[in-house]
């Protein structure tokens, strides 16, 4: 499947969701903008969990420019609407390796919200780009958590690192370093625990992983990567907050953003965050986590003017 129609596909719910709510009103005679379908619109941003705060702000927008124009067309209001979308994504940015350094990553996040999963995704897209990738199981607080991850491991070709359930996620961390510059290997994916119900352990036991980085890989690339859960919406913005306070967090990747009618909490959690998204899952399938490209995730989530027409033919 083509870049573009994975977003477009992966996004059909959300989209369909907020073409409904315009065509309940009379957009289909008009093909105006008046305030009647702006408020149907605002509803529906609203319940895609793009945030109050987010939505008030595209929504203002539009409403100054539709008090400046007797006639403000529908299609002209959605490309407006996209641009200051894009606005609040910022311009894309890929999550590469340097070659010349070890790169680190530290996946966090609360339980559930899919790190493992998406860590042996982003383990097999690097080593098909021809990286070594080690995958280390520092989430050693909830079950099953280190055989998720050695399977992931054994599925990708991997190396793998780990200890007991309930060993120390820092001293983990410590052997996968070794590892890593024993074995060559070019990437380290930290698989972490995600406990918000108290803060103050999870700041403590992410801090102490970063003193062992630091003192053991002085001079590496270290990324924290916060996962959220589409389909949770406003707790994954929530969550993402969370996590900044507490801990560093330098991009973001949202999963499941196909399974539910709630894509726009990219929007949410890029405004409340004001950190990069780096990667959108968009299936279940391995090669269906993709580089975040905001032009081709606005342009899916938001009708097209061939939506419109294709709707105002049906009726």
């Amino acid at each position: 499947m083509a870049f573009f129609d994975k977003f477009k596909a992966g996004l059909n719910k959300t989209r369909s969701f907020i073409l409904d709510a315009v065509m309940q009103t009379d957009a289909t005679q008009t093909h105006y903008l008046d305030e009647d379908i702006l408020d149907e619109l605002e509803m529906a941003l609203v319940q895609t969990d793009m945030g109050a705060d987010c939505v008030d702000r595209l929504t203002a927008k539009l409403r100054e420019r539709l008090a400046e124009s007797t006639k403000y067309e529908l299609k002209t209001a959605f490309q407006d609407l996209q641009a200051d979308m894009l606005d609040i994504l910022g311009p894309a940015r890929q999550l590469q390796i340097n070659p010349r350094r070890l790169n680190i990553i530290l996946m966090v996040g609360v339980n559930g919200s899919g790190k493992t999963t998406t860590a042996g995704k982003l383990a097999q897209r690097w080593i098909n780009e021809g990286n070594r990738v080690l995958l280390a199981a520092a989430d050693t607080f909830r079950a099953a958590a280190i055989e998720q991850l050695q399977h992931w491991a054994e599925l990708t070709g991997a190396q793998f690192v780990a200890q007991k359930e309930g060993s120390d996620p820092a001293a983990i961390v410590f052997d996968a370093l070794k590892a890593a510059k024993a074995r060559n290997c070019n990437a380290i994916i930290i698989d972490t625990a995600g406990r918000l119900q108290n803060k103050k352990n999870l700041m403590d036991e992410l801090a102490k992983i970063r003193r062992v980085i630091d003192k053991e890989a002085a001079g590496c690339i270290t990324r924290n990567l916060i996962v959220i859960d589409s389909s949770t919406g406003q707790n994954a913005v929530i969550q993402a907050q969370t996590f900044t306070e507490v801990s560093r967090v330098d991009g973001i990747v949202i999963t499941k953003l196909d399974g539910s009618a709630k894509g726009g909490v990219a929007l949410a959690v890029s405004a409340q965050t004001h950190k990069p998204i780096y990667l959108v899952g968009l299936g279940e399938g391995v090669d269906d986590l993709v580089d975040f490209d905001p032009e081709a995730f606005i342009a899916s989530l938001l009708p097209s003017e061939e939506d419109l027409i294709a709707e105002d033919l049906a009726d």
